[in-house]
C-alpha cells in the first residue's frame, strides 16, 4: 500500500509540474465562415474567446495576418486588436499574406513579414513586435531558405515562435462553420463533441513523446487559432489541458527552457511540431501524432469542393 500511496504520489507531483503556453494563430479571424470578418460579427466572436482567457488571467500570444479581413477599417481593425491586448495578450507577427515561403521564395517572404508590420503596429498603437511564426510552420524547405529566413528574422529582432502541441484545430473549425452556416445541427454538435477529445489525444501523445525524445517532459506551445469553434469550445479545453496537471505560463517563459535551444535541422515543406523536428535531427525513428476523425476529414474535402 505505502509504494502504491509513494507512486500515486510521485505521479501528482509530476503532473503539477507540466506548463503550457497557449499561442493563437490568424488573427482577425480564420476557418469561421464567409461572414466572419463583418464587424459586429467578429467583436463578438473575439470578446467570446477572450472571456475566459480574461477572466483565468491566462497569458496568451497571438499572431496577426497584416492582410487578414481587408474590408476592416484602420479604426475597425485597431478595435478588434484592442480587445486582445486588453486581454493581456502579446501581438506577434503572422506575415501580411499568409502565404508558405516554399510558394513565393525566400526574399519575396521576407517582404511579406515586413508588410505586416505597420499594420499589425498602428493597430497596437505601436507595441514592438518580438515574435514572428510562420504560416503553417513551414519554415524553410532547404538549408539555404531555413538559414535565410533564421538570418532574416535575427536582424528585424524576431524570434521565430515553436509550437510543440501542433494539432488540426482549424479542420474542425472549418467543417463547424460550415455546419452552423449551413443549419446543419447534427454535423456542428457531432464536431464540438469530438474536438476536445481530439485535442487531449494529441497532447497526451506529445507528453509521451517529449519524454522519448527530450528525456523529460518541458514547458510545452500549444498552437491553436482564432476561430468560432474556439469561441465556444475553449472553456472546455482549458479544463482538459488543467485535468491533466497543466499551468499556463506566457511563451516567453516557456521558451527559456534548455528545450528549445535542441538542435534543429529540419528543412523539409511541411509544418510540424518542435518535437518531430529534434527527433529527425537525432535521427528517432518517425512517430506521427493522432490523425483527425476520418468522417471530419471527409466532411473537410466536402466543404471544400
Amino acid at each position: 500500500m505505502k509504494q502504491i500511496l509513494l507512486v500515486l504520489s510521485i505521479a501528482a507531483a509530476f503532473a503539477q509540474s507540466r506548463s503550457v503556453a497557449i499561442t493563437i494563430d490568424d488573427l482577425p479571424v480564420a476557418q469561421s465562415g464567409p461572414r466572419a470578418c463583418d464587424f459586429d460579427a467578429l467583436t463578438k466572436l473575439t470578446e467570446n474567446l477572450l472571456r475566459p482567457i480574461q477572466q483565468n488571467r491566462i497569458p496568451v500570444t497571438a499572431f496577426v495576418i497584416g492582410g487578414g479581413c481587408p474590408d476592416l477599417t484602420a479604426a475597425q481593425r485597431k478595435a478588434v486588436i484592442a480587445q486582445w491586448l486588453a486581454a493581456g495578450a502579446g501581438i506577434g507577427n503572422h506575415s501580411f499574406s499568409h502565404r508558405p515561403i516554399e510558394q513565393i521564395g525566400l526574399a519575396e517572404y521576407t517582404v511579406d513579414i515586413l508588410r505586416a508590420e505597420p499594420i499589425i503596429k498602428a493597430a497596437t498603437g505601436g507595441l514592438p513586435l518580438r515574435y514572428f511564426r510562420s504560416p503553417m510552420l513551414h519554415t524553410g524547405t532547404d538549408v539555404a531558405a531555413k538559414r535565410g529566413l533564421e538570418t532574416f528574422l535575427k536582424e528585424h529582432g524576431y524570434q521565430q515562435s515553436p509550437v510543440t502541441f501542433d494539432n488540426s484545430d482549424w479542420m474542425f473549425a472549418y467543417v463547424y462553420a460550415g455546419a452552423l452556416d449551413g443549419h446543419d445541427k447534427a454535423l456542428a454538435k457531432r464536431v464540438r463533441a469530438a474536438y476536445v477529445p481530439y485535442m487531449e489525444s494529441v497532447v497526451a501523445f506529445f507528453e509521451k513523446r517529449s519524454v522519448e525524445v527530450v528525456g523529460r517532459e518541458f514547458p510545452q506551445v500549444l498552437l491553436m487559432h482564432s476561430n468560432r469553434l474556439n469561441a465556444v469550445a475553449l472553456p472546455e479545453l482549458l479544463g482538459m489541458l488543467r485535468k491533466r496537471g497543466y499551468r499556463f505560463i506566457s511563451l516567453a517563459e516557456a521558451m527559456r527552457d534548455e528545450a528549445y535551444a535542441l538542435p534543429n535541422e529540419y528543412a523539409a515543406k511541411g509544418g510540424i511540431s518542435w518535437i518531430h523536428r529534434w527527433s529527425m535531427t537525432k535521427g528517432l525513428p518517425n512517430k506521427g501524432e493522432p490523425d483527425e476523425p476520418e468522417w471530419l476529414t471527409k466532411e473537410y474535402q466536402r466543404l471544400k469542393k
